[in-house]
């Protein structure tokens, strides 16, 4: 399995660390919508010998903080739903790093927006594109998750 990096992500040097430090295999290109799938390299035992990309089936966007997603849903709200509705991928992840539902709920995060306004709106995205939600308070763990959902989807796949 190799990692997929959008070339288009910021600020993932603590994946790519935590990567590199577990010897997983990653590589960087533009994707067409998320920040992370991933690919199989060719396997001519298994007669696939050509390398297969999964970010149709499988992708996982990640907003660095409330503050980042809040950003999406008040100014750039129009982008963000196109970004979703151009988005095939049969399974879709958003990954939020540095806090949890309960700090989204307390309006702890450092924006005007609402704490109403923005559980309504990302429980709308929810519904509207079947999103998987995930809040990670601590970013150190967000390369482990996202190893993680790659390698058991791709095992689901195989069973």
């Amino acid at each position: 399995m190799v990692i997929l990096i959008d070339s288009r992500e910021k600020s993932q040097a603590h994946i790519v660390q935590w990567l590199d430090q577990h010897r997983i295999e990653h590589e960087t290109l533009a994707l067409p919508s998320g920040d992370y799938s991933f690919a199989l390299n060719p396997i001519p035992e298994l007669d696939i010998n050509q390398k297969q990309y999964f970010y149709n089936d499988i992708i996982i966007e990640r907003k660095n903080s409330l503050e980042e997603l809040s950003g999406c849903f008040a100014q750039t709200r129009e982008r963000f739903n196109d970004e979703w509705s151009r988005c095939y991928a049969k399974r879709k992840y958003l990954l939020i790093e540095n806090a949890n539902y309960i700090d989204l709920v307390e309006g702890r995060y450092n924006t005007k927006y609402s704490s109403k306004s923005f559980l309504g709106s990302l429980h709308s995205f929810n519904a509207k594109y079947n999103l998987q939600v995930m809040f990670m308070p601590d970013k150190n763990y967000s390369a482990a998750y996202i190893v993680a959902v790659l390698q058991y989807y791709l095992r689901y796949l195989i069973k």
